[in-house]
């Protein structure tokens, strides 16, 4: 099969071209993204969980840390991020279990170091948040 190239100049490719574009664009955030806060604020909160993601202070008390109220950091969160300071941690959150079972460490091990209570509740958070359980992750 040879793929021929797309002409600009052609309108059907043209057309084509921005139909791919408009695709691109609209397309949900890849889940291992984990966008990167600009308000100092925001910074301080995600260095915070950063350094700990199994801290499982409320939002109150990490906000009362950084020096702002629970309302104006999550709002701050949410413009920088495009999440709430949940989800932002949740996310957080799976990217150090992910990097925990691939180092082998098991699923109730990893879920309890990133601040799950019990092997359910992390399996549930690691199967909304990357639509897989941790072992079926692996196995594809």
């Amino acid at each position: 099969m040879r793929l021929a190239p797309l002409r600009m100049a052609d309108p059907v490719h043209r057309r084509l071209i921005g139909v791919l574009a408009d695709q691109v664009v609209a397309l949900p955030d890849a889940p291992l993204q984990l966008p990167a806060p600009l308000d100092p604020r925001a910074v301080a909160l995600a260095t915070i969980l950063q350094d700990d993601p199994g801290d499982t202070s409320s939002v109150s008390v990490l906000a009362h840390r950084v020096g702002a109220s629970r309302r104006s950091l999550e709002r701050v969160f949410r413009t920088d991020t495009g999440m709430t300071v949940g989800q932002w941690r949740r996310r957080l959150r799976m990217l150090e279990a992910l990097r925990l079972l691939a180092a082998g460490m098991t699923a109730t091990a990893a879920g309890a170091r990133v601040g799950y209570a019990t092997p359910s509740a992390f399996g549930a958070a690691f199967r909304a948040e990357l639509g897989a359980t941790p072992a079926h992750w692996f196995s594809q």
